[in-house]
């Protein structure tokens, strides 16, 4: 079957440089990556936590770029039913897969070009996100603060999940946007809700951002709510890019990856630099969630020190108070912005440390080498433990990684002792809550805590 897809949203226009540069080969480490990153959209909407299981059910799927005189179209070789109705293809996932386009192709060719980009230096690293963002069009230039970044697993109970929904609505009432991974779970949950929640205030522009990156695309397609999908080069990318574009963070339940996410907030927050800087942060969940929230606040309390526990607020079961919270709180970020003259729609004033910008490729090696000792100094041991979550998360969910773990066998995690037990008995705990993989799942984990 072939389907034959005009533009919709972005990337009317390519170069024929750049088309040559996704002609189909098998050779072609950029076509197989636009393929993958496509065939995740296509399959919006599943609940996958493997992008094996994803690219086993559709081997035969192919993706090509055909040049036209008036601009590009796409050209999907057996694409999944799911993604059309009657024949034509639904108007959001057209959108989002003109959005990978532009993020895969666009992107690459323009800074495998740029002679004086370094990607080592920091404010290079921040301008690339901004870039990013800006062509995407997410950098809304006259709107002033109203974006919640909303973080949690995509494996999560169904209560959890109506109660990120409650979130979502409550925040929708109040003429907040949402921005989340753009996955599955406590990322689908609040922009569902906030669906509501705007419509019912008749607010028609509202913002369903997802951020999202190639490894990790196939392992959580995106959800049919995102209107706005941006995937970023790696890891460390995307965190910064939710930390800038965002105006406040709510965190609900989750695994390794929300670990990940909410050590790297802190130890940003942590930092000096940073001590005045608004950032509202909330963890929340149902009564049924109380004891998993004082699970993390205990390792946050035990690892980072009370100074880290103070960078947030614990909401247990109260949507309404989380809601009014983060409307709340626009204000002092207005109003902080303002007085220092940062831009509301990208933080540039907040600073970020390098060692939270380098991208940290999950090998053995590094994994081992990895330094987790109490007497660190705080931001570093934030550092160092977000790249040991970001480790499991990848062991977990990214193909590359998987099959590292296939052929070397588990991660061996080393540290200070008292500090090894602290984060086994935190993985333990996700492990038996079921938040590493799907219910159902069996889950081998691709990690060993040495303690």
């Amino acid at each position: 079957m072939r389907k034959y897809i005009s533009p919709r949203g972005s990337m009317e226009l390519m170069s024929q440089f750049e088309v040559k540069r996704l002609k189909h080969s098998a050779s072609s480490e950029l076509y197989q990556l636009f393929r993958r990153c496509s065939l995740a959209v296509l399959c919006a909407g599943l609940q996958s936590d493997s992008d094996e299981d994803l690219f086993s059910l559709h081997q035969d799927f192919e993706i090509h770029v055909i040049q036209q005189a008036r601009g590009v179209k796409l050209e999907l070789v057996n694409p999944p039913a799911q993604a059309f109705v009657d024949g034509k293809i639904i108007a959001g996932t057209q959108e989002l897969l003109f959005s990978v386009l532009r993020d895969i192709v666009y992107l690459s060719n323009k800074y495998d070009n740029i002679k004086n980009l370094d990607l080592s230096n920091p404010s290079h690293i921040t301008n690339v996100v901004f870039d990013i963002l800006r062509n995407a069009k997410a950098i809304a230039k006259r709107s002033f603060p109203n974006i919640v970044v909303c973080w949690g697993g995509h494996s999560i109970r169904q209560h959890e999940y109506l109660y990120t929904k409650e979130v979502g609505y409550q925040m929708g009432l109040r003429g907040l946007d949402i921005c989340t991974g753009c996955g599955p779970g406590a990322m689908k949950g609040p922009m569902k809700g906030a669906t509501i929640g705007h419509a019912k205030q008749r607010n028609y522009q509202a913002r369903y951002i997802g951020l999202t990156e190639p490894s990790i695309i196939a392992s959580e397609p995106p959800n049919q709510i995102v209107n706005e999908l941006v995937t970023l080069p790696d890891i460390e990318k995307r965190l910064e890019a939710f930390i800038r574009l965002g105006h406040g963070v709510v965190i609900f339940p989750g695994g390794a990856g929300t670990a990940e996410e909410l050590l790297y907030l802190l130890g940003i927050l942590l930092d000096p630099k940073n001590k005045d800087y608004p950032v509202p942060v909330v963890l929340t969940g149902p009564t049924e969630s109380a004891d998993y929230f004082k699970e993390i606040d205990d390792f946050i309390g035990n690892t980072l020190g009370t100074e880290a526990q103070n960078k947030y607020q614990i909401i247990i079961d109260d949507p309404k108070a989380v809601a009014q919270l983060m409307a709340t709180s626009m204000s002092d970020v207005k109003q902080y912005r303002r007085s220092t003259n940062d831009s509301y729609h990208f933080a540039w004033e907040l600073y970020i440390d390098p060692q939270f910008q380098q991208p940290f490729i999950p090998t053995h090696k590094n994994v081992g080498e990895l330094t987790l000792e109490f007497d660190m100094e705080k931001a570093e041991l934030a550092a160092n433990l977000r790249r040991a979550f970001s480790a499991v998360v990848a062991g977990n969910v990214k193909g590359e990684t998987i099959q590292l773990i296939k052929e070397h066998g588990p991660f061996h995690i080393n540290g200070d002792k008292k500090l090894m037990a602290m984060m086994d008995k935190l993985l333990s705990a996700f492990v038996d809550q079921q938040r590493m993989k799907l219910p159902g799942s069996k889950y081998t984990p691709c990690y060993q805590v040495n303690k």
